[in-house]
């Protein structure tokens, strides 16, 4: 590494600081894309091995890579970028890491200070541009500060709930020459101490709720996957100890098994019609690092009407923000759920709920995830199941893009441990997926990693493909190809006349070829029969792969909460006919 003239080991240039405070944080991968005013840095990582360098091929790609690392590791996600474009550039899965609480630390090049403010070549006022989507960012003018700021960015980026921060670096800081310090708790001098503890008495009160409930359900969000394993083990222990139902957002997959006798499936939007029923029927509410959204909700004002509801989340900002709740308890759900537990366990009684449970069994019966079986198309739902059992027993990580094979992955493929299901929840990125399968693969070099895509989706990012290859990451890109904008083509269809504006996807690049013009496997496959085999061959497969698979091109994902109703007012698939769900959106009768 290139110290100054100095013989003070601490005496170095930015450059080096941003390097060696990687170091000094653990960090053992970095995505980014070099340009004029990240310059002394890529030559400060050119000097060294300790941290490895993943080249994406845009810096979308970078920031979504980062985010599918952190997502299947716990660790942060680091992203380097240049100036001006390469920062506009990560804007998409900063916003996107924001809304779904992923912990990235992205370095920004910036012009010289003293250019600042005068529409210099690649400016952009980066702080001002990401100050909406990100936890916090920083300008940093002097060398004195930048040992600091860097610590205090991996401090901000993984503690409370987790989120992304910006630290945006001028050339003429990176080439100065200044002191560096390693971590220290002085460093951290931000008015920004997250509460972990819950409140005693609020535990008290909850399990006294929890107690007295003839119609529980436990409800589950990805705040439980961000607060480790050890909070994904104490949420299966409270399921055991109490025998409630339990469902779980989309981010939530996983932290309680698909297996799990108790699991209800997903709720919300598409979630099964017995999470939705349940939900809406129950007397007692348990959240669990969970926001409310509005895909779990529907209608805010018929939501859960007749329950009392208990919130246990790290973000106070989430409290009360969608849905007022009746018992509050600020902290980490691993700390809350421990003193939840032990007092539930010395104070309360399992309470009677078999009449509850004989209900769910009902709602259980409809079946609502039955489509109509194919023997000469593929329906995507198939392809899913198949793709399941091909992949169960194997240390498997799920990545998605978004739209109907998002929701037919969530509601089909069993997840039973946390961190192997990637998808951008909040935000619904399309392109988030084939990046994100490059970040898993390169935390976990011998796992199996599966992008399920969709044929629109998968082409914002495709490029990405190329990185797959050049660093043999063998990731497996399983396009559901219908042809279609699936999902947008489906509510046009439901809520639009069936007027079919822009959705028909013209022009399809032929995905086989396109695999092999970067290096890559391509494959396709038409017909049910061959689908095992096929599905088989692209996982010996030890390269990256684009597998088309054609599925039925106008097959729809349900069920489905209309837009702005309630979770009674599902539509279910065989219910589903065009009149009747035309007259569900414009507000008449429900279809359950």
């Amino acid at each position: 590494m290139s110290d100054s003239t100095s013989h003070d080991p601490n005496q170095m240039t930015g450059a080096a600081m941003i390097v060696r405070a990687m170091k000094d944080h653990g960090v053992e991968h970095i995505f980014g894309y070099p340009g004029g005013a990240v310059l002394p840095i890529y030559d400060e990582i050119f000097q060294q091995s300790d941290v490895q360098h993943i080249l994406v091929r845009h810096e979308q790609g970078a920031g979504h890579a980062a985010e599918g690392y952190a997502r299947s590791t716990g660790k942060p996600g680091v992203v380097l970028v240049t100036s001006g474009p390469g920062a506009t550039n990560m804007v998409t899965p900063l916003a996107d890491a924001l809304m779904d609480s992923i912990p990235i630390v992205c370095i920004t090049g910036q012009v010289p200070t003293h250019l600042i403010g005068n529409d210099a070549f690649q400016e952009c006022d980066t702080v001002g541009i990401t100050r909406p989507c990100t936890k916090h960012n920083w300008l940093v003018r002097d060398i004195k500060d930048l040992a600091r700021v860097l610590h205090e960015a991996f401090y901000v980026a993984t503690s409370g709930r987790p989120g992304p921060v910006v630290v945006d670096v001028p050339k003429d800081v990176q080439f100065a020459t200044g002191t560096y310090h390693p971590p220290r708790k002085d460093d951290v001098h931000v008015s920004y101490k997250p509460v972990t503890k819950g409140d005693p008495n609020q535990i008290r009160k909850a399990v006294a709720m929890l107690a007295g409930a003839k119609r529980p359900v436990i409800y589950s969000g990805g705040g439980v996957v961000n607060s480790g394993d050890e909070a994904c083990r104490l949420l299966r222990e409270l399921v055991e100890v109490t025998d409630f139902p339990i469902t779980s957002t989309l981010m939530g997959l996983g932290a309680y098994p698909a297996s799990g006798k108790n699991w209800l499936g997903m709720l919300g939007m598409h979630g099964t019609y017995e999470a939705n029923m349940t939900m809406h029927g129950c007397d007692v509410m348990l959240c669990i690092g969970a926001r409310f959204d509005d895909r779990i909700t529907g209608r805010t004002d018929a939501f859960a009407p007749h329950a009392k509801k208990i919130h246990i989340d790290i973000d106070p900002s989430s409290i009360n923000k969608n849905i007022r709740v009746d018992v509050p308890i600020i902290g980490d759900v691993a700390s809350v759920l421990t003193d939840l537990l032990a007092v539930f366990k010395a104070e309360a009684k399992k309470p009677d709920i078999k009449p509850w449970w004989h209900q769910v069994a009902t709602w259980r019966a409809r079946n609502s995830l039955a489509y109509k079986k194919n023997n000469d198309l593929i329906m995507p739902q198939y392809a899913i199941q198949r793709l399941y059992e091909a992949t169960r027993g194997r240390d498997t990580y799920i990545t998605t893009e978004v739209g109907q094979h998002q929701m037919w992955a969530a509601q089909f493929y069993g997840f039973e441990q946390p961190k192997r299901w990637m998808t951008s929840g909040g935000l619904g990125t399309m392109g988030y997926g084939l990046p994100a399968a490059l970040g898993v693969q390169v935390a976990h070099r011998d796992a199996l990693v599966i992008d399920i895509a969709g044929d629109a989706s998968v082409q914002m990012t495709m490029q990405e493909m190329a990185t797959a290859v050049q660093y043999e990451l063998p990731i497996k890109i399983f396009i559901l190809n219908n042809q279609y904008m699936g999902m947008v083509r489906q509510w046009q269809q439901l809520l639009h006349g069936n007027r079919l504006s822009h959705s028909y996807t013209e022009a399809m690049p032929d995905f086989v070829k396109l695999a092999e013009a970067y290096g890559g496997v391509g494959m396709q496959v038409t017909k049910p029969a061959d689908l095992d085999g096929a599905i088989m061959d692209m996982i010996k497969v030890n390269k990256p792969v684009l597998f088309d698979c054609r599925v039925a091109a106008l097959e729809n994902c349900f069920p489905m909460i209309p837009s702005g109703k309630a979770h009674n007012e599902m539509l279910l698939p065989a219910e589903a006919t065009d009149e009747a769900t035309a007259a569900a959106f414009a507000g008449g009768k429900a279809l359950v």
